[in-house]
This record gives structure tokens, sequence and C-alpha cells, in this order.
């Protein structure tokens, strides 16, 4: 199975370089990169990078957006998979602070390979710094990887090959049957919150989604490129909304997910937590569900707040 990457970037230059050194001890190096950024800043000091000197990555700018900007990595791909056979290869999608283990992708095109009717995978993600006040740093990254700290808690953590509904966007893998036939839902701007879910749940007509626990890695969770806390705010009530109506998540996940989120937002604020902007999420809330209540409930009104 050939390994593809596609990294869309915002706002983060030296974490997805480092990303690159990352990807480059890989056991089954990438056949071929794409970065996306949406400005130079974006992927300042990148073309300096022995896997972009080298032709094995390449560096593109489009408009600024998480979907938009995969994309335009999947198209940009398409001329290097044109020869091949859709099942025997796949694209891998990194959040730019994503850390994969060495054997992340081998694991991934070996699973793959062995089972045909999965199509999708994500990984067990050993520390996820995205809830917490300052991330996971660099350093501590290697730690989890290597095992010289204990894996945290998380939803991805299993003993087996676990059937999903949904991929956790910061990795996950897709056979190249989906990746030529499905593209992400630019109507869910920026961020792009949900937008894993989106993908994964239509990719679910081609075979299973999964997670495979060999697929091991480390989620910084850097903040800096992220969505303003009120823009983030009425994503979470607009973007379930809006792939609920469209079927790709079903009414009662996406009842879930709001009130989840509503009522952390409320009882965060309330007790002035300051890890992330949470009167600014509740604010966002507020504001879809006023746009709702009036029929203008759009994601993409976020553009405009």
């Amino acid at each position: 199975m050939k390994a593809f990457v596609v990294i869309a970037t915002k706002g983060r230059s030296k974490e997805t370089y480092t990303l690159l050194e990352y990807l480059d001890r890989q056991t089954d190096i990438p056949a071929h990169v794409v970065i996306v950024g949406s400005e130079d800043k974006d992927v300042e000091g990148l073309a300096s990078h022995p896997s972009v000197t080298e032709g094995r990555a390449h560096i593109l700018l489009s408009r600024a957006g998480l979907t938009i900007q995969r994309n335009v990595g999947l198209d940009a791909l398409a001329p290097k998979v044109a020869g091949l056979d859709a099942k025997e290869w796949f694209v891998t999608f990194y959040d730019d602070d994503f850390r994969p283990a060495p054997n992340w992708l081998e694991s991934a095109g070996q699973a793959l390979k062995d089972s045909p009717h999965i199509v999708g995978i994500t990984g067990n993600v050993l520390a996820d710094g995205v809830n917490s006040e300052f991330g996971v740093s660099e350093e501590d990254a290697v730690r989890y990887l290597n095992g010289d700290k204990a894996p945290e808690s998380h939803w991805s953590f299993a003993h087996s090959v676990k059937t999903l509904t949904g991929l956790y966007g910061c990795n996950m893998a897709y056979r190249g049957t989906v990746a030529t036939a499905l593209r992400f839902d630019e109507n869910l701007p920026m961020y792009g919150w949900q937008e894993d879910f989106d993908y994964s749940s239509r990719a679910r007509q081609y075979g299973q989604v999964v997670l495979m626990p060999t697929c091991r890695g480390v989620h910084l969770g850097v903040s800096s490129g992220r969505t303003s806390g009120v823009r983030f705010g009425y994503s979470q009530i607009a973007n379930p909304i809006f792939l609920a109506r469209k079927g790709s998540m079903t009414w009662r996940t996406a009842a879930k997910l709001m009130s989840k989120n509503f009522i952390a937002n409320v009882a965060k604020t309330l007790f002035m937590i300051r890890i992330k902007d949470f009167p600014g999420r509740l604010k966002g809330n507020f504001q879809a569900v006023r746009d709702l209540m009036t029929g203008k409930l759009n994601p993409l009104h976020v553009l405009d707040i």
C-alpha cells in the first residue's frame, strides 16, 4: 500500500516543519506529502525542508479553511495516483500539531492491505492537548511515544480494532477508493468543526471506518491558528444542525453534541475557567440559536462574525 499525506496548516509553520521530520522517520516513508497553507506565513521556512527540496513533498497555497485546504491537497494528489489502483494506496490527513509514532503509516497500510472491508482508519491518541490550557509540549510528545510517560485517558484507546461512526480529524487515513470519490464539505468553513465526522460518515458507504490501536500518536493541541471563541461557539450549534439536515449525522448525535457543549460553556463561564474562551463560545452558541429561530442558521455565517 502506497502512503500519501495531506497537511492543511494555518499559522503553524514551525509545527508543520516538525511534523515533516516525523514523516521522514516513518518506517513506511510516504510516497508524497502535500502541504497546503492559506498565505505565505503559514508555510514560512518549509521550502528548505529536505522532503521539499528533494521532491518528496510540495507546498501549495489556497483560500483559508480546513475543508478547502484538504480538498486542494486531495486534488493535488490526483496526478500522483492516476496510474495506481485505488485499492492499493491511501491518504492520511494529519493536523500540523499531530505527532505520529514511527510505524503509524506502516500500521495503517498493513491494516488496509489485510482487511479489504476497511476504508478509513483513525489511531490511538496517547495524549490530547486540545482541551488543556497549554497543550502537550514537543518534549512530552516524545516521552509519550517512547513510553516514558503513561498514556492519558482518551476515547481512542482500545485493545483491538473497533468499528466507529466517525474518525478523529487530527489523524485519519482513507483508502484511495474513498479519497478519489469524496471531498470535504466546504460549507463547514474555517476550522471546519465536525468535518471529520461528516467525511467519515459518508466514507462508510464504501466500507468500515475503524479505530486502529497500533496507529499511535500525540495531538499537541496548539492553540495558535484556531478559530475565535465566538466563531467556534457558533459552529458548535450550526455545524451539527447542518450535518443532521444533510443526513451525515443523526439528529440524536447532533442534539447530544450541542447540549454537551452548551452546558460545558455555561458551566465553565460561570466558574471562570480560563483554559479556553468559554464566554466567547457561549456567546457564539446564543448567536447560532438566534439564527436558528429566525431561519437564518448557516455554518457559513461564521465568516461574518
